[in-house]
């Protein structure tokens, strides 16, 4: 910056100063002459920012409860992304009582798009699989998540999640010998609707 830039900037910040504190003269003296209506508009200043905050509070209180409507139906993940599902099925996680939910999704996750902790307190591990509903989840995404949600994430729960449905094979075999549960579209439904967290189904 130059030398003629940091003048002006100078001189501004003491322009604002002195109007600062001639301000603040104004406002004592005000309130040493005129008491009674300090105290009014004091009084009245704080009526409105609280409620303003109330009126806020209601606002976003609101948008919660129309939210947490929403995503009671399942028809909604239909048309979202990927990244979008992830966010929507952690929203569903928290609603059901788990806690130190994180969405961690994206390039390199190395299959952990979701972790938090169950009510019980064990750590989930969460992979999720945003599809169209023809689009079935192989026997391959089941397999590669087998071999990363325990040994590289620490999962004691691990979750694979997806609104459509699971192919029947070996995949869905080495889901019920390792304890993942799968999550279909139908057991995703229903989860939404009522809050409680379910134990899945393998192929539909």
């Amino acid at each position: 910056m130059s030398r003629g830039g940091s003048s002006r900037n100078g001189g501004v910040l003491l322009l604002c100063a002195i109007a600062a504190v001639v301000a603040f003269g104004i406002l004592v003296d005000f309130a040493v002459r005129h008491p009674y209506w300090t105290a009014f508009l004091a009084v009245l200043v704080v009526a409105v920012v609280v409620a303003g905050g109330c009126f806020l509070a209601r606002q976003r209180a609101c948008q919660r409860a129309d939210q947490a409507q929403r995503d009671r139906l399942i028809a909604v993940t239909d048309a979202m992304s990927g990244p979008e599902f992830e966010q929507w099925f952690a929203r569903i996680l928290v609603a059901s009582g788990f806690r130190h939910v994180q969405v961690c999704g994206g390039s390199g996750d190395r299959g952990a798009d979701i972790t938090a902790i169950a009510p019980d307190g064990r750590r989930v591990v969460v992979q999720c699989k945003r599809q169209s509903i023809n689009n079935r989840v192989g026997s391959a995404a089941i397999q590669r998540f087998a071999g990363t949600c325990r040994e590289i994430h620490g999962g004691e729960i691990c979750m694979l999640v997806t609104n459509s449905f699971f192919t029947a094979g070996d995949g869905v075999q080495l889901a019920m010998q390792l304890n993942i549960t799968l999550v279909d579209r139908r057991a995703l439904e229903i989860w939404a609707w009522t809050g409680k967290p379910t134990t899945g189904s393998a192929a539909g």
